[in-house]
């Protein structure tokens, strides 16, 4: 036990030393990050090129090799390029591309570009934008729904962000037959605008998208899943805020401004609905998913620093007879999807004095899991992130303790994790 705890000590001493080195190196750092913008003459006509990347060291307890040793591993979990643009007044566009198996094998557990390539198309949009109130987004893009999807990796509050299950359009791992997209975006439309009532702003987002898509034979010559129809999925979320606006391109959302945005006080609704959209095709289930969430912000007077708390409640509705559906055949045609619910919260708060080049944010987490049957999963968090340019520049180290990750995504009735401590350390870039 005295070992074990020593080699605990000895990851935390390194992600402190860590960060400390990098604090101490605002004199040797260029404080200006390069980007590009191409326009013409006409305002209305540009394009932009950036990037993003996310990079983490990890130490998981027993996740070495031979199950007696913690794991040391370097991760790309994020490789972004962004390409924006306007063709006209009211006419926009954006692509995006995303390394979608930096961290894992190739072939076929990577389907979204070709079987010998690890970059993908990410988002691919045709926007429509005429005014606050009602703008239209086509092509490749986040389902709506979920502030955590919204925010996507690069704007949340902590480096891990999605913790709770995830929603179809994340665990499907392809688009069209089989699948239900990847990194929480679907193909579809997606309505969105403001309006202000008089107290507060309301901001809406409705769409609809492509969802589960089943066919006869579409896995290794099986039965094709459950929606055998093609029913589409529908999805929308509703945000009010009671105090200042969010300001975000589109629909999209944040999980912190640092402050720059003054007071947040933001509650929303989301819901997804799919006919046949979990489950297996002996086992279907319509597949349905409800979250609320809350984000609150306070920038405090006398630059005191900025309070941030989050919470989030989802509940999944994929009523699909788990004893037939998890022993579906080929078991990729089972759309397994989490049947229960979950909470997650959070807070933050900004150290208003800068050291070096960044000012440091501590923060805790406590997520919980709770499937209908299977094993209930939770994790405690705690950690530190330096921030040097808000979400373009930012450090994190933190710790972990629980079996959210031994059990993961895998909500059989067998399912089994023990409680485990992870030590991390990560860099998150983009311009």
């Amino acid at each position: 036990m005295l070992v074990e705890y020593k080699k605990r000590w000895k990851k935390f001493l390194v992600a402190g030393a860590t960060m400390a080195l990098v604090a101490g190196m605002g004199s040797t750092l260029p404080s200006a990050y390069a980007g590009g913008k191409i326009g013409t003459d006409n305002e209305n006509q540009w394009i932009s090129i950036g990037m993003g990347v996310r990079t983490s060291l990890n130490a998981l307890e027993h996740g070495s090799a031979n199950g007696g040793s913690w794991s040391n591993t370097f991760n790309i979990d994020n490789a972004r390029i962004y390409i924006n643009g306007k063709i006209h007044k009211y006419v926009g566009f954006e692509f995006n591309t995303e390394c979608f198996s930096c961290n894992g094998p190739q072939g076929a557990a990577q389907q979204i570009s070709t079987d010998n390539a690890t970059i993908g198309l990410l988002d691919a949009i045709g926007k429509f934008e005429f005014n606050q109130y009602v703008n239209l987004w086509v092509g490749r893009m986040l389902v709506t729904g979920a502030r955590d999807e919204l925010n996507g990796p690069f704007y949340a509050a902590m480096y891990e962000s999605f913790k709770t299950p995830f929603n179809s359009a994340d665990f499907g791992g392809t688009f069209g037959n089989g699948g239900s997209g990847k990194y929480g975006r679907d193909n579809g439309a997606t309505f969105w605008g403001q309006v202000d009532p008089g107290f507060g702003h309301l901001q809406y987002s409705v769409g609809v998208y492509t969802g589960l898509q089943s066919c006869g034979g579409c896995v290794n010559g099986g039965p094709g899943g459950p929606n055998q129809q093609n029913s589409m999925l529908y999805a929308g979320r509703l945000t009010y805020n009671f105090l200042n606006a969010e300001k975000n391109p589109g629909y999209y959302t944040s999980n912190t401004y640092y402050g720059t945005a003054g007071d947040i006080l933001a509650i929303a609704v989301g819901l997804n609905h799919q006919k046949n959209g979990s489950g297996s095709l002996a086992a279907a289930s319509d597949f349905t998913f409800f979250i609320s969430d809350l984000l609150f912000e306070k920038p405090l007077a006398n630059n005191g620093g900025v309070i941030t708390i989050t919470g989030e409640y989802k509940q999944y509705f994929a009523n699909y007879n788990q004893d037939v559906a998890f022993t579906a055949v080929p078991a990729a045609e089972c759309f397994c999807i989490f049947d229960g619910a979950s909470y997650q919260g959070a807070g933050l708060f900004l150290i208003p004095n800068e050291i070096g080049i960044g000012r440091f944010q501590p923060y805790a987490r406590y997520t919980t899991v709770q499937p209908n049957n299977s094993k209930q999963r939770q994790e405690t968090e705690g950690g530190v992130n330096y921030i040097i340019s808000g979400h373009n520049a930012r450090i994190s180290a933190f710790a972990q303790y629980g079996n959210l990750a031994s059990l993961g995504s895998n909500y059989a009735p067998t399912a089994q994790g023990d409680d485990n401590y992870a030590v991390k350390v990560a860099l998150q870039i983009q311009y």
